[in-house]
């Protein structure tokens, strides 16, 4: 039928290729940020088309997008490898959301509005409700890092751009690609109270001292996974 959306008929129930390509996409993105895939792993076009049962291109379409966010590398006449990590870009991370989330919630506070204080309480409340310890194995779907993903957003969500909040975001899921990694080395940390501290000056309207606690909260992770991790072994592949 001419202008109809082309279809992949291969494997799974008949989807448009871009339904496809994003399903793939979002799979593979789960499997990163929890560490299933390792860093430096060969991400085989073969395999995957056997995994998902498809064809091709929408595993190249959902590789190129994983590629443009810096979870794959592409090497030439290699193809496609789950991005390695490092201290150094670690570091160069937490610099990056200290300037953008710092920026974020100092206007935040400078615009404050009640709709902005109610979604940075609520967030902080439902994360208080959820034991982080209990949910570590389940990576990036489990309940306590989709609240603690949410409290993130929450904090930058007053800024009043929409440019800043995706940044944030993007940012955010870099990083904690490295706290996952890490997880299962990591000793029970207490990060409520570090987040109640941050929500606290932000309600006081102390961009300062909220700026200051969440710098210390992205330090005092940094800190932890550096610890935890081994990146000479992980950039070993």
């Amino acid at each position: 039928m001419p202008g109809a959306e082309v279809t992949e008929q291969t494997g799974w129930a008949e989807q448009p290729a871009k339904a496809l390509s994003t399903s793939v996409y979002h799979q593979l993105r789960s499997d990163l940020l929890a560490g299933r895939l390792r860093p430096g792993e060969k991400l085989r076009a073969e395999g995957l088309r056997q995994r998902f049962k498809i064809g091709s291109s929408p595993i190249r379409e959902a590789l190129n997008r994983l590629l443009s966010e810096g979870f794959v590398s592409l090497e030439d006449q290699k193809g496609f490898r789950v991005a390695q990590v490092s201290e150094s870009e670690l570091q160069e991370l937490v610099l990056a959301r200290c300037w953008i989330d710092g920026i974020a919630i100092t206007e935040s506070i400078r615009r404050f509005d009640v709709a902005w204080e109610e979604a940075l309480v609520l967030a902080l409340h439902r994360l208080s409700k959820v034991s982080r310890s209990s949910h570590v194995e389940a990576g990036p779907d489990g309940v306590w890092e989709r609240l603690h993903r949410e409290f993130h957003c929450a904090l930058v969500s007053g800024c009043g751009s929409r440019w800043i909040r995706r940044i944030s975001e993007q940012l955010f899921d870099a990083a904690e690609r490295y706290r996952l990694l890490a997880a299962d080395q990591i000793s029970e940390r207490n990060e409520l109270d570090e987040h109640r501290a941050i929500v606290e000056a932000c309600l006081a309207r102390n961009a300062a001292k909220a700026v200051e606690q969440l710098e210390g909260h992205f330090r005092m992770t940094f800190s932890v996974i550096v610890h935890a991790t081994k990146f000479s072994a992980e950039s070993a592949g």
